[in-house]
């Protein structure tokens, strides 16, 4: 008798439980990896697509206070013609101008308060309670640290958001992904392009030195991480907190993504681990919790193991740093700050 399905859910886990990426790395050698290098970040960057055209910055500082030792400025800039972001700067007050401090991109996640709480803005309850569940204010505590700091709003969240929900009862994340695969644009593209033109904003400080700028973020800021870091080599060391893990657990067995944080095909052509890879040889730190609800521990794992051997082929396994921490969904802050110290 036929084997008969009607579920789409066991359609695409049956799927899932023989896919192999068509550019998964399988090698071990330096050669190897050069050469899978070379054609996966080809490969990469088409199916990320073209890029805006950037316009002028024109950036504005609305507003600049210092507390605690902390000078905080809202800052907003123009990425392209029709899109402007909003991002929190924050610096020691005393930090020299000139030219020679480091800087850290700091992303959020898919979080109900955008930056806010990751620039530790702690002026409601709310955003208290998401900096102590996840300690979620990693873009303070790297400028407690002695970085500058930016961290803007994704589009969607925060100031980006519409009003918090134009679409009631719908992931808006999803909705703008629909609406723009008709044109052949994503949404994950466009926000990698923004947290490029951070970085060019970033240049135009009279603070920072342009060799020595960081990137970092939790959940979907350890996507933003991920695909940025693997598209930006500005990025000189970056810090993936609860993300890598393979697609075929939290992406098509429990669908734990939005259309924010996908471009068409690329389980057919990379894991999250491959575009992970991309960043070698460059300084990598990936963060892992034990109690994480959202990125289970044991896939965690699966692709840690499997940058660890991109790294070794790399011949700079020494640049693959690993904090599996005994905590939840979150930043661990164990070894970020000498991770960062180390290399930027």
């Amino acid at each position: 008798m036929a084997k008969r399905n009607f579920s789409m859910v066991e359609y695409f886990n049956k799927i899932a439980a023989d896919h192999i990426p068509e550019l998964a790395f399988k090698g071990s050698t330096k050669s190897e990896f050069d050469e899978w290098h070379k054609r996966a970040h080809a490969k990469y960057m088409q199916l990320l697509g073209e890029f805006p055209q950037p316009v002028d910055l024109g950036p504005e500082v609305i507003f600049s206070i210092e507390e605690d030792g902390i000078i905080r400025e809202r800052v907003i800039f123009d990425s392209e013609e029709h899109m402007s972001v909003p991002c929190v700067v924050l610096r020691p007050a005393d930090m020299a101008v000139d030219g020679s401090n480091a800087a850290i991109l700091c992303s959020h996640g898919h979080g109900r308060f955008g930056k806010e709480p990751v620039a530790g803005n702690r002026s409601s309850a709310e955003y208290i309670g998401d900096i102590e569940t996840m300690s979620y204010d990693y873009g303070m505590q790297m400028a407690r640290a002695g970085y500058m700091t930016i961290s803007p709003d994704l589009r969607v969240f925060g100031e980006r958001s519409d009003g918090g929900d134009p679409y009631p009862g719908r992931d808006k994340c999803n909705i703008h992904f629909i609406r723009g695969a008709i044109l052949g644009i994503w949404t994950l593209t466009l926000n990698i392009f923004d947290m490029s033109r951070c970085i060019d904003y970033l240049l135009t400080r009279p603070e920072v030195d342009g060799e020595r700028i960081g990137m970092m973020g939790l959940s979907q800021g350890g996507t933003m991480t991920t695909w940025t870091s693997a598209a930006e080599p500005r990025i000189k060391a970056a810090d993936i907190m609860g993300y890598l893990n393979p697609w075929k657990g939290f992406g098509l067995k429990r669908s734990n993504f939005c259309g924010s944080q996908i471009v068409p095909e690329c389980y057919r052509w990379f894991d999250t681990h491959d575009i992970a890879g991309l960043i070698a040889p460059r300084p990598l730190l990936v963060e892992a919790g034990v109690h994480d609800l959202c990125f289970f521990i044991e896939d965690q794992l699966v692709s840690i193991e499997a940058v660890k051997r991109i790294y070794e082929a790399a011949g700079v396994p020494d640049r693959l740093w690993v904090d599996i921490h005994p905590g939840p969904h979150a930043f661990a802050a164990n070894k970020a700050f000498d991770f960062f110290a180390k290399y930027l």
